[in-house]
């Protein structure tokens, strides 16, 4: 009988190890899955300005220039959650911030698609964008919560894929719905809503914050990460040191070039990403115009198929190619996106669709590639061991303040003037990054 308790216990291991990774995947697709449902409300008004541009009861109040504003309005409130909605999920944890953020994002959805009134239409902007910036750092937490320092970077790369999904499937799926279906830009705001109930409630019953609330072991914890950190936290059963030691981490962080080159750079990149995703469908119309209101966002598909493939493509370079090196692949990137940019009046000029789709297809591969890079990984390893988050909350912020000139310009600037700016822009953030080319985060060789 003694001989088998061995066994038994190699059994009870073997059983915990499958649980754990059936557990870990579980939360990798729900997680991914709710991410790529934000956008499904996200989008909508992407998708409705087409209707709202050509609809006379509307369109005198909701011009462009206006529409441009209420986009700048939802980006501000976006980098303001961005900041704020991570504490609070350390806090209270990753499924009430993330659920709230679900039910708020569904209610502005449905007060856009009812009412065009300013104030409201304007105020419902905000709530979407308080609402939307509950998705990144909660659910990259929880990631973070179950897989192990050793596998994050090639699962967060592959997880990274479902803000580029959610732009490249919300827009058709939206624009078929609500122009040949119903004939109606309002309904772009509801089919969104529609589309993520489902998937709050597949997130309610689905996901869980920790290792522990799954009833798993929790992750190992290393010297340095953020689990060690949370436990120190949760022993000395106190507020008022965590925030001390938050607020030395805040000012290590902005301390170190590298992640304030990161942020700059990732501030300089986002406009033009947020251009083709907030304004695709009415960029294409202006050069297309024979082209219908459904074509219009179908091409942008391009921009979105690239974009999921890039953050694998990167990845993989960044490590086989150029030995876990992150600047390389962000700086060619750069600098192909700077000529595509540059070029983009003229090449779309021939009224051609294929030009059309390969333009924003390179567009998609190369900001996207970028994207990816900075904002997830390359944040992440140039952080210090303590202060990953919060050097990749800080990137991600500032490139969420750069974001908000990628929805207000495209309502206020010319083809020409608005790309030849992106193009300049691209090209400052490559050479902001270029004197870093050699540079490895400090843990590549033991990794």
């Amino acid at each position: 009988m003694a001989d088998l308790a061995p066994l038994q216990g190699s059994s009870r291991t073997v059983s915990g190890a499958t649980g754990a990774a059936r557990w870990r995947w579980r939360i990798f697709a729900v997680t991914w899955l709710a991410y790529a449902g934000f956008y499904f409300v996200r989008q909508a008004f992407s998708v409705a300005k087409l209707g709202i541009l050509e609809d006379p009861a509307v369109n005198v109040v909701l011009t462009e220039r206006f529409l441009g504003v209420i986009d700048a309005v939802y980006l501000a409130a976006y980098a303001v959650g961005q900041f704020l909605w991570g504490m609070w999920a350390d806090r209270f944890g990753p499924r009430v911030v993330v659920i709230g953020g679900m039910v708020g994002a569904i209610v502005a959805a449905c007060v856009m698609g009812v009412s065009s009134a300013l104030l409201v239409f304007g105020g419902a902007m905000v709530l979407q964008g308080l609402a939307q910036s509950t998705g990144w750092a909660p659910l990259c937490k929880n990631m973070g919560s179950f897989f192990p320092v050793r596998q994050r970077g090639r699962v967060l790369g592959l997880w990274s894929t479902n803000y580029a999904f959610g732009g490249l499937a919300a827009p058709p799926f939206l624009g078929w719905i609500a122009y040949s279906l119903f004939d109606s830009w309002r309904i772009a705001f509801f089919a969104g809503a529609a589309s993520l109930a489902v998937v709050l409630v597949l997130f309610v019953l689905l996901q869980k914050n920790s290792p522990e609330d799954a009833g798993i072991s929790a992750v190992e914890e290393e010297t340095g990460t953020e689990t060690g950190a949370e436990t120190a936290t949760e022993a000395e059963g106190g507020s008022a040191k965590p925030r001390r030691a938050g607020l030395a981490l805040y000012r290590e962080t902005l301390r170190d070039r590298m992640v304030l080159t990161l942020g700059a750079s990732y501030f300089l990149l986002k406009p033009a990403r947020y251009a083709i995703l907030l304004w695709g469908p009415v960029l294409v119309s202006r050069r297309l115009p024979d082209i219908d209101k459904v074509g219009a966002v179908l091409i942008p598909i391009a921009f979105g198929v690239a974009g999921v493939v890039a953050p694998i493509v990167v990845g993989w370079l960044s490590d086989k190619l150029f030995g876990s090196r992150r600047v390389p692949p962000c700086v060619l990137s750069l600098a192909l996106l700077t000529v595509t940019l540059a070029l983009f009046m003229p090449l779309t000029a021939t009224g051609s669709v294929p030009v059309m789709v390969a333009v924003l297809a390179v567009i998609g591969l190369t900001v996207y590639a970028a994207d990816s890079m900075i904002s997830c990984v390359a944040a992440v390893d140039f952080g210090t061991d303590k202060g990953a988050g919060t050097a990749a909350g800080l990137v991600n912020g500032c490139g969420s303040v750069g974001a908000i000139l990628g929805g207000l310009l495209p309502g206020f600037l010319s083809g020409d003037a608005l790309f030849i700016g992106f193009a300049g822009a691209a090209l400052l953030a490559g050479l902001l990054m270029l004197p870093h080319w050699n540079r490895r985060p400090r843990n590549a060789a033991a990794a």
